[in-house]
């Protein structure tokens, strides 16, 4: 019986800690990736930036030809795809920390990258559907495209 009451109690702290860590919220200062696509004879510069006000993003994405809106869609798509294999990387470390140092220092910062990994990518696949809708709005190609 006191094992049982010892382990229920163990486990309450842990969930605790854990709720308690994974509550920071901390912003991903990293540059934004460039590239310059070509499209309808000019240059358009494309950010796969996870800052970029979607309002902004709205807006470039009316003025951009369909070549433009897949070049950038395509990038985006990439952006989000390097960002769930660090994620992945990230959770494989936490894993591998046993469950008595889930509370130590390198558990709590790994667990902070991993949020601020979650949500670069939820910002990106916030721009990137932008994009994606335009594109499909305008009847552009969307194979290779996921949604």
């Amino acid at each position: 019986m006191k094992v049982r009451t010892y382990l229920a109690l163990s486990c309450l702290i842990a969930v605790s800690g854990l709720a308690l860590v994974g509550c920071a919220k901390k912003v991903d200062k990293a540059p934004p990736a460039k590239t310059t696509t070509t499209g309808a004879g000019a240059a358009v510069t494309a950010d796969a930036d996870v800052e970029k006000p979607i309002t902004e993003v709205q807006a470039q994405a009316q003025t951009m030809s369909v070549a433009d809106l897949r070049s950038t869609a395509v990038q985006y798509q990439q952006a989000i795809s390097a960002k769930q294999v660090d994620l992945q990387k990230v959770w494989a470390q936490v894993k591998e920390i046993p469950i008595t140092d889930a509370l130590g220092e390198k558990a709590k910062s790994l667990k902070t990258e991993a949020q601020k990994i979650e949500s670069s990518v939820k910002a990106l696949t916030d721009r990137f559907q932008v994009y994606y809708n335009k594109l499909k709005e305008k009847g552009g190609d969307l194979s290779g495209l996921t949604k």
